[in-house]
């Protein structure tokens, strides 16, 4: 018997070496001097060490239009495949930036779309690892009804399988719509930026002059257009960030998110919570530490770490059981509610629901933000988004009112009125329409004006309207309160509450959508 090597088997593993090569040596190389990682360097460093099993890796573009018939690079741009983070099961593409500038060609779509196909087959999440200069101009129309495709596929995964975006490179044009239907978009510092129209476009309609990095680079659209929810210094730390934002997410909507064992007492009580509410109801402080103080092991990552500050939204764990944490941030704004910041939670809190994930709120709230750039963008609309969320949510919903709660904000955020599952304030609780001293100020407006001493009979108004409702009592008397709760047990409450309602069924009417005001 022969033991020559079948030339067939020498051809496949010659074949298959060309693959590995992308754009050759040179496009490597420069790809590096950006300060960027090849695609397959980045699958590599994604996944769990030697998980991956591509697709579609002899695949080619078929255009035979302005020299491409002599341009022919296996793969075409994309590498794509199925692999494991954590040892679980997840779909990823990365856009090749050192073939054609990693351009999308018809077939380099088809290879996404199968990858999205069978991702929503087997209910596995997909990421999407973004690095392209956008259509490729030689193919034209095959070129964006490519894009069509993969954005019909986004919206038909959208609440069915997770789906995140790493942008680690140029993103534009078309190319910015897939990543923006996507639950969560990962940025890196300097190297990335996404926008419809680039800096010549705006300089020639509008006359401006900005770079791509200000016009459209992780710190413009983390912290002034929302678009982006993480930032990272580098490649590594996004692709760092995707794997720990998975290890919160169930595979799809029919699964729970993962529990991890523990590794903080669930009766932990916190001493420093009974303290941390200023006496004085103007005074600031961050509702953040109050949120690391109550959470497993102080772990919180948070969403949109940069924008919309007068609220937080992100991801804990309550006794190993991952739950989404909305918590209104008093150093901000006072902690009202905005367009923005209504915008964000909203979104969050949807992404939870669909995902089976219990949603746990921290409320100091004074209300809407009060002005007329707010009223004419339309903060009725915005803020209706938040309530319209809330309302619909059928998870587990868990509030926690550390101070003010007041007005329509207080029925906004997960009120007892909107299925709340478990309401609870501490003493400093404040459930009113409004402030005491707004208040006294419309309720006993003549009286005051009549007062020999307007001053002191305001004051004594004030107290005696503060007494009465400044506190929790009267909503726990009414049963819109479950408990009144002493702040350093917060913790423990939680987890009980949450271990009680985690087999919580709760439907909506039958439809086939809702009209949510966007």
């Amino acid at each position: 018997m022969s033991t020559a090597e079948d030339p067939r088997i020498e051809d496949l593993r010659a074949r298959r070496e060309a693959t590995q090569l992308g754009g050759g040596a040179d496009a490597i190389r420069k790809q590096h001097e950006r300060g960027k990682l090849t695609a397959r360097e980045r699958i590599d460093l994604f996944l769990d060490r030697g998980t991956f099993e591509e697709l579609d890796a002899f695949k080619t573009h078929r255009c035979r239009d302005f020299g491409m018939e002599d341009k022919v690079v296996p793969g075409d741009g994309v590498v794509s495949g199925f692999g494991r983070v954590d040892g679980r099961p997840v779909a990823v593409f990365a856009q090749d930036f050192t073939v054609f500038g990693g351009s999308l060609s018809g077939a380099n779509a088809e290879k996404i779309c199968k990858l999205m196909d069978v991702a929503l087959k087997t209910g596995v999440p997909v990421v999407g690892l973004n690095d392209s200069g956008g259509a490729r101009i030689q193919e034209g129309v095959v070129s964006l009804g490519g894009y069509a495709e993969i954005f019909l596929r986004n919206t038909l995964c959208s609440g069915v399988i997770p789906q995140l975006s790493a942008v680690m490179g140029p993103c534009a044009g078309g190319a910015v719509y897939s990543p923006a239907i996507t639950d969560f978009i990962v940025m890196v510092e300097n190297t990335s930026y996404m926008f419809v129209t680039g800096p010549n476009v705006v300089k020639t309609v509008t006359h401006e002059d900005v770079t791509s990095e200000d016009l459209g680079g992780a710190s413009a659209h983390a912290v002034k257009s929302g678009v982006a929810h993480f930032r990272a210094a580098d490649d590594a730390g996004a692709l760092a960030t995707l794997r720990r934002l998975l290890s919160f997410l169930p595979q799809n909507n029919t699964e729970s998110p993962p529990v991890k064992a523990p590794t903080d007492d669930p009766n932990r009580a916190e001493e420093r919570l009974n303290h941390i509410v200023p006496a004085d109801p103007n005074r600031p402080y961050d509702m953040k530490e109050v949120v690391r103080l109550v959470v497993d092991d102080g772990d919180l990552l948070e969403v949109h770490d940069g924008y919309a500050e007068n609220i937080v939204v992100g991801f804990a764990r309550l006794n190993g059981r991952p739950v989404g944490i909305v918590a209104n941030q008093p150093q901000i704004l006072a902690g009202c509610l905005d367009i923005h910041a209504s915008v964000k939670a909203a979104r969050f809190v949807r992404f939870c629901d669909a995902f089976n994930i219990p949603l746990v709120t921290f409320e100091d709230v004074p209300g809407f933000l009060p002005g007329t750039d707010q009223e004419w963008n339309g903060i009725i609309k915005h803020g209706a988004k938040l309530l319209y969320a809330y309302c619909e949510a059928t998870v587990p919903k868990l509030t926690v009112i550390t101070r003010k709660a007041y007005g329509g904000a207080y029925d906004v955020m997960s009120s007892k009125h909107i299925r709340g599952d478990w309401n609870a304030g501490w003493p400093s609780a404040e459930v009113a329409v409004m402030g005491a001293k707004g208040a006294v100020e419309i309720i006993f407006k003549k009286e005051i004006s009549a007062a020999k001493d307007p001053v002191a009979a305001e004051a004594a108004k004030t107290a005696e309207y503060r007494e009465r409702f400044a506190n929790p009592y009267v909503a726990a008397e009414m049963g819109y309160l479950d408990d009144v709760i002493e702040p350093k047990l917060t913790r423990p409450k939680l987890i009980q509450a949450l271990t009680y309602f985690s087999t919580k069924r709760d439907k909506n009417p039958p439809k086939k959508h809702g009209n949510i005001p966007l």
